[in-house]
């Protein structure tokens, strides 16, 4: 062994802060192939893909036991930081008020507690009236959604266990908690209909899921047995959904079917089940109509992938009556609220950065709606009853901060702020730009310690995203404080895929232009190196779901870039991918194998598909989650088997399992700081960070 560990040393001394060799439980390969547009395809490890068997859960917990067992033995604990990662994590927290109706509620977590708690204000007093841990003492079933009535006396709130995103729906009495009816099993969204004494929500079951059934959306007189719901709509395909809303202000209520970018758009009077009136369809953008008296608003990407702004009358909504308000701009819309005097507060962005203009009902330009400090708008939204605006900033090193004003003159005054026991004193943060390989300007943010060097030898952590419209924007990084105050340099680049410049940004980095994404987190860790922040042997790559896609391509491309890769609940298996789960929805995004100019495309970057024999990646740290209800811990496992067996893999490949949640929402506090922990450990060990 130590003759093996020498050799190793002196042949892979980029590998070499792995202080001893891993050896993973062996895998065996039962070769299946499959033939795909003329092309043979052997899957060596498509065993692994049935999580019943026998033989693979015994795999994979042999696997996670052994990464365990791995990370004990050779990395060193960092001395208070799981306590730096408590108190971010654990601590007293008081949300802002929540205003419905009369009512006033409160989001309430105290140090210690395993899940936040729902309080309602009476007589100026604060009444415990929603504890999920009441449910579950383990503290693994966390509330998913509150939906309250508009007058807040009954509320609708849904719950998960363990991460599965397998929701119950608990109808209560706001005033005392009471729980009213029988609760609903196995919801997916639910909707207060106009009249309140209705509701509209779609069923998903695990067998829904596993057998990847479109889903069905009924309509259900609140408090009758559920089996009585009536029926109101589906779709053919998983893939698409089908949806359905009512309006606040108007009588009338939308629905369609849709994919994750493209929708149909019928209107129908509130409170009847008659066929409605097609208003929009379309096969490449989408439209959500919402509705105010007689009169519809639309943001919508329609032939504008900066948005614009629409109005039409509720007598004939057509999309061929449609009129633009505001035009698509250099920047990119994000939203657009509808004050009581008709004027509109247009939230747009500018190079990851967003403020709010203030224009008349025509759309003209009245001029910015100051802000009361300097920071990057998150939100704003409008209380059309109590006619108040409200805004929610924040800045890298402080934590957001509400404001309210009324909309006549724009006073702002702190309605809420979150004081966290976490130093940030020290911290930078800043926007940046580099090129990426085609010469794309891409936006970068990089938080620093103050102290911080162009020498060439910081420490980086390096991570990203880049698909479905999730893009970057300035926000508080007071969750990473505990790896930046001790050197780490957090960089986050705004690749091509999300939604940092419209649509078109998105659609460069999706189906037959996905490589421009790895290309463009590439790019950056080069730029990095050029300069002189870092270097590859001092950068770790981090990414979860469609960011483990991304930390899969990266490592099979470019290994030499970085020293290790933390990828989790990751889509490695491109191929196979939309054949598992509730993945049929992201075809828009990514295409399917089952067509032939896709299966080319996709075959071309699937991180499964393009390991190289010979080649050594990078240290990796592969995470997913058993009760994974989006992306099956199939990739996890496969490509773990796969890294394990190649004959030029000396770094460590390690696949660590939770069994106690899923995609990654809903956990523990306990669960949070653990994982956490894991991931941060991980890190600096990588990084030799001391």
């Amino acid at each position: 062994m130590k003759k093996l560990s020498l050799l190793l040393l002196i042949l892979f001394p980029f590998a070499g802060t792995a202080q001893q060799y891993f050896y993973p439980p062996v895998t065996p390969q039962i070769p299946v192939t499959d033939t795909l547009h003329g092309m043979f395809l052997t899957d060596p490890y498509r065993w692994l893909e049935d999580k019943s068997d026998e033989r693979v859960i015994a795999w994979t917990k042999a696997q996670h036991e052994s990464t365990v067992n791995y990370l004990k033995a050779t990395q060193a604990e960092h001395a208070g930081l799981r306590e730096e990662i408590a108190a971010y994590m654990d601590m007293d927290y008081e949300g802002p008020l929540q205003k419905e109706g009369k009512r006033v509620f409160q989001t309430i977590k105290r140090k210690g507690d395993k899940q936040s708690s729902l309080y309602t204000l009476l007589n100026g007093k604060k009444k415990l009236i929603w504890d999920p841990v009441k449910l579950d003492t383990s503290g693994k079933t966390a509330t998913t959604s509150v939906n309250f009535t508009y007058d807040g006396e009954r509320a609708a709130i849904s719950v998960q266990k363990s991460g599965a995103e397998i929701s119950t729906t608990y109808i209560i009495e706001t005033r005392t908690g009471k729980i009213l009816h029988p609760p609903l099993e196995n919801t997916f969204g639910y909707q207060w209909t106009r009249d309140q004494e209705h509701a509209y929500f779609t069923i998903r079951s695990q067998e829904d899921i596993s057998a990847q059934t479109p889903l069905k959306t009924y309509y259900w007189k609140v408090g009758d047995p559920a089996s009585s719901a009536k029926f109101i709509g589906t779709t053919a395909d998983a893939k698409d959904s089908w949806y359905i809303y009512d309006n606040r202000y108007s009588d009338v209520t939308f629905y369609g079917q849709s994919d994750f970018y493209s929708n149909s758009c019928f209107m129908r009077k509130a409170g009847t089940l008659e066929e409605g009136q097609k208003i929009y369809e379309s096969k490449e953008f989408r439209a959500y109509p919402y509705a105010i008296g007689d009169k519809l608003y639309i943001l919508t990407n329609d032939n504008a992938p900066n948005f614009r702004f629409i109005t039409a009358d509720k007598s004939n909504p057509g999309y061929e009556n449609w009129e633009e308000i505001i035009p698509q701009g250099e920047t990119v819309i994000e939203n657009v609220e509808v004050l009581k005097d008709g004027r509109l507060i247009v939230q747009d962005k500018k190079d990851i950065q967003s403020r709010l203009t203030l224009c008349d009902g025509n759309g003209k330009v009245i001029g910015p709606v100051q802000l009361p400090e300097v920071g990057n708008v998150n939100s704003v939204s409008y209380d059309r009853d109590e006619d108040s605006v409200y805004i929610y900033m924040s800045t890298f090193t402080s934590p957001g901060k509400m404001y309210v004003a009324s909309p006549e003159n724009f006073k702002w005054r702190l309605y809420y702020k979150r004081d966290i026991p976490i130093d940030m004193s020290n911290i930078t943060g800043e926007i940046r730009f580099y090129e990426s390989y085609d010469g794309t300007r891409i936006p970068v943010i990089m938080v620093y310690r103050n102290d911080m060097k162009p020498d060439g030898n910081n420490p980086v952590l390096l991570t990203g995203y880049g698909g479905f419209n999730v893009g970057i924007s300035p926000g508080y990084y007071g969750g990473y404080a505990a790896l930046i105050n001790r050197g780490v340099v957090v960089v986050e680049p705004g690749i091509r895929g999300g939604d940092e410049y419209g649509e078109h940004w998105h659609r460069d980095g999706m189906l037959m232009k996905k490589q421009n994404t790895f290309d463009d987190f590439n790019a950056c860790a080069d730029w990095l190196v050029r300069e002189k922040i870092t270097s590859p042997s001092r950068i770790v790559a981090r990414g979860g779901s469609n960011g483990g896609l991304l930390m899969g391509a990266v490592a099979v491309q470019r290994p030499d870039l970085y020293k290790a890769i933390l990828c989790a609940v990751p889509l490695l298996d491109m191929i196979r991918y939309h054949k598992f789960l509730i993945a049929r929805y992201w075809i828009p995004e990514y295409g399917s194998s089952e067509n032939e100019a896709d299966f080319r495309n996709i075959l071309r970057y699937s991180p499964y598909h393009n390991i190289r024999s010979g080649i050594n990646l990078p240290s990796m740290l592969v995470r997913t989650g058993a009760n994974d209800s989006r992306v099956d811990p199939l990739h996890a496992k496969k490509f773990t088997a796969a890294l394990q067996n190649n004959p030029g893999q000396i770094n460590p490949v390690l696949l660590f399992i939770d069994y106690n949640v899923g995609h990654g929402s809903g956990q523990a506090t306990k669960q949070r700081i653990e994982n956490t922990l894991v991931d941060y450990e991980f890190i600096l060990n990588q990084l030799e960070v001391k």
